[in-house]
């Protein structure tokens, strides 16, 4: 149900309740008063499709919360009409909710349904005793408050994942109901235990009910099957539980995540009543006090990053594709683990993760044990529990009571929770202090997760030494890309990995103490991507995050090259500064960084050599050159033979444009997007990595552009419309396909005195498209 909301900025106050009869009205069922009600008229608000994010079209405000990349968030309408056929009478109807900032009070034909108090959860409501047949039209009202945060990041507004309209069988099976996840039994072998939640709607109890159970392999062949008999009474649930024995299975891993299918169908007297399709992966994990952690009885350190939602021109409502985009960077640059801080991401997200190969740490956003917030953090088990992906429950990060006996007792019942619900994985909570403190969470998890403590990696590892241990949080170092010179009245930082904030480290010395031990499972650095909002050290007009290794944009700094150097087993060798310094540097010596795996490396300027040097595999290796315009150089040696090189040339001025899309092809479902790199090239073709100029876009054909950035954390730019300016060489544009057409998308880029570029991407059929299973109820 993402198609053809009507969205109103701001809030619309309700009447004053006055007088008997309004007084009565009131309180009964059925009748709203104001925006909330049917009848209101909202003919003039603007129509959009979901997900969408309000904040993310604000311009910057000195007076808004910096935390919120000083975006005014405020409050939000929304609200959709919809017919249901007669057909659908007497079927179990259900709205389904992924994701609303913040806080929101849903209305469906007049009556409130459902107060939501969380924006990183999803919720279900049942709407079949207030749903109406035929001619007459269903509407739900819902208002967004987005003036209440649960965290310190941007955090967007309004209806930014996507919304559904389920319509089951009286007799079904429940939402998030069925779990399959393979296990070696005790005797070695895998099989699949199947729970199936079963759920009766309807008016008489459902006794002759069959549950069958099949997996499918990666290319549709059945592996196994089973059966069993089940009955729901009225109003109630039923869990039916079955095992499928599997032999020599495919095993997921990172390099070869192969996925299995789990149908589940439900039948009664030979009539289908409702089917599910889940998928898992087989795959063991194990984590050892001493020797850190094991993928499939395989030691593997974890190299992770942490890493908040927000993408560039999109906020929060980011396309699915562009999570598919983001992770397969990090996986270019050797990454093999996501923690999803602080909050559940979408299923679309983790079904990504598993199709890509990527661990997930999935954390909990509240830390409260308050049958409210409890029932989020069984939600987040049950919706999440069959991803191979996810290898971590993380139930907080960085709560003032972990140091406590009060936060022993909230992590030991939230531990409680989540091995009612799952018991195939660990549970952690990423802490920051109060390891040592007498009563402590250390006591009550499975695997400790420490946040900037690696000077304390060996005093907890002996205080707790049958306990497992991994870095949950490291390093907060700021770069910004293209910059090479800290500069911080102009709130801008180096690219060489000298700027770790206070509590943190740089880059180079928070995986040396990671990568030492052999006890430390492995890391999540601070952070993959930059993000809007908490723009530290600074503030206004900073209005962004620089810890990424990667810009908001998801273009790589120079710390990307320094982890693929650490983290990848194939050559690497890359070279900074770039090379185009003003005619007053030349002599003057320029700190030129070689990140490489490599043994030795050689350095020319203008074919000259500098000198070879040998590299420290966590410091990496430098020079100080005196600036010369021309080309340097660097050449890799590993046991005395070439395996790398790379060359920075001093460019001449910008004289056309360049754009070069991710993909040559987008899908015509309205939902598809892709990322379009744009730059400028010299007379020789070479990319200007200095250029800053203002470009504008045109674009005619099945498509639109939604968003676009730059990776400027300090830019206010707008992120919505049909211009963005270069930043150091590089702008971003995000471009999607409508819905339900074909043909040529094309999209020119234009700037004053450069030749002006154009692209065509092909927007295709959706039946012609490869299709990527998404498992949904």
């Amino acid at each position: 149900m993402d198609r053809g909301w009507r969205f109103f900025p701001g809030d619309i106050s309700f009447p004053v309740i006055k007088g008997q009869d309004m007084s009565y009205s009131n309180a009964k069922a059925g009748i709203a008063w104001g925006a909330a009600s049917p009848e209101f008229d909202d003919t003039k608000w603007r129509i959009i499709n979901l997900p969408h994010d309000w904040a993310v079209e604000q311009p910057c405000d000195s007076t808004a919360n910096p935390t919120q990349g000083y975006r005014v968030r405020g409050y939000g309408w929304y609200r959709r009409n919809f017919r249901l056929s007669p057909k659908d009478n007497g079927k179990h109807l259900e709205l389904q909710f992924d994701g609303i900032a913040t806080h929101c009070t849903v209305w469906f034909n007049g009556t409130i349904l459902h107060r939501n108090f969380c924006g990183y959860n999803s919720f279900y409501i049942d709407v079949t005793p207030f749903a109406y047949y035929g001619d007459k039209m269903n509407n739900i009202a819902i208002r967004v408050d987005a003036v209440q945060q649960e965290g310190w990041w941007y955090e967007g507004a309004g209806i930014y994942r996507h919304t559904w309209l389920v319509k089951r069988s009286p007799t079904h099976i429940a939402t998030d109901g069925v779990y399959a996840q393979p296990v070696k039994d005790s005797t070695g072998n895998w099989v699949v235990p199947v729970e199936a939640t079963l759920e009766n709607s309807g008016k008489t109890r459902s006794s002759d009910l069959e549950v069958e159970v099949t997996l499918f392999d990666g290319t549709g062949n059945k592996i196994a099957s089973n059966k069993t008999k089940s009955s729901v009474g009225v109003l109630n649930q039923f869990k039916a539980k079955l095992i499928l024995p599997v032999s020599n299975p495919k095993i997921w891993s990172l390099e070869q995540p192969n996925l299995y299918s789990v149908k589940t169908v439900l039948w009664e007297q030979g009539i289908k009543l409702d089917s599910l399709i889940t998928s898992c992966g087989f795959r063991t994990i194990r984590f050892t006090p001493d020797s850190g952690f094991y993928l499939n009885d395989k030691p593997l350190k974890i190299k992770g990053v942490c890493n908040h939602q927000d993408h560039a021109g999109v906020g929060v409502a980011v396309p699915d594709a562009i999570s598919d985009f983001r992770l397969k960077k990090l996986k270019e640059m050797g990454a093999n683990a996501y923690r999803c801080a602080h909050n559940p991401p979408s299923a679309e997200f983790l079904n990504a993760c598993d199709r890509i190969g990527m661990l997930v740490m999935d954390e909990n956003r509240n830390f409260n044990v308050s049958p409210e917030y409890i029932g989020l953090l069984e939600w987040m088990i049950r919706r999440d529990r069959n991803h191979p992906s996810i290898f971590l429950w993380s139930v907080f990060n960085e709560e003032p009571m972990q140091g406590t006996e009060n936060g022993y007792e909230m992590v030991r019942r939230m531990s409680h929770v989540v091995k009612t619900l799952d018991t195939t994985r660990y549970v952690t909570a990423a802490t920051s202090d109060g390891l040592l403190n007498p009563k402590n969470v250390a006591q009550a998890v499975d695997v400790i997760g420490m946040n900037y403590q690696s000077a304390n990696y060996d005093i907890v590892h002996k205080t707790y030494p049958t306990v497992p241990i991994t870095s949950s949080e490291d390093v907060s170092c700021l770069t910004v890309r293209g910059q090479y010179v800290t500069d911080k009245k102009k709130f801008t930082h180096d690219s060489y990995d000298t700027q770790g904030e206070p509590w943190g480290t740089t880059h180079r010395v928070g995986w040396k103490a990671v990568a030492e031990r052999p006890f430390i499972a492995g890391c999540f650095i601070w952070t993959g991507f930059d993000y809007r909002g908490e723009p530290q050290p600074y503030e206004w007009p900073a209005c962004g995050a620089s810890f990424g290794i990667m810009d908001q944009c998801g273009f790589p700094k120079s710390i990307f090259y320094l982890h693929q150097a650490q983290w990848v087993n194939k050559p690497v060798l890359q070279l900074i500064p770039h090379w185009n310094w003003p005619s007053d540097s030349i002599g003057k010596p320029i700190k030129v960084m070689a990140m490489t795996n490599a043994e030795k490396v050689k350095l020319f300027l203008n074919g000259k050599l500098i000198s070879m040097k040998p590299v420290d595999k966590y410091d990496m290796v430098e020079w100080a050159v005196p600036y010369k315009p021309g080309k340097l150089e660097a050449i890799g040696y590993t046991d005395g033979q070439k395996v790398s090189e790379c060359i920075v040339e001093t460019t001449g001025n910008p004289v056309s444009l360049q754009m070069i899309p991710d993909r040559q092809t987008l899908a015509g479902d309205g939902y598809d997007a892709l990322p379009v790199t744009v730059l400028v090239l010299d007379a020789k073709g070479r990319p200007v990595p200095t250029a800053n100029l203002p470009i504008e876009f045109v674009i005619s054909g099945p498509g639109s552009i939604i968003g676009l950035g730059n990776g400027n954390p300090n830019s206010h730019e707008p992120e919505k419309g049909d211009k963005r300016s270069l930043f150091n060489g590089l702008a971003q544009v995000i471009l999607q396909s409508q819905t339900g057409k074909s043909g040529m998308v094309t999209l020119t880029a234009k700037a004053p005195g450069i030749k002006p570029f154009t692209i065509q991407i092909s927007v295709m059929d959706v039946e012609q498209v490869p299709s990527v299973a998404t498992f949904t109820n």
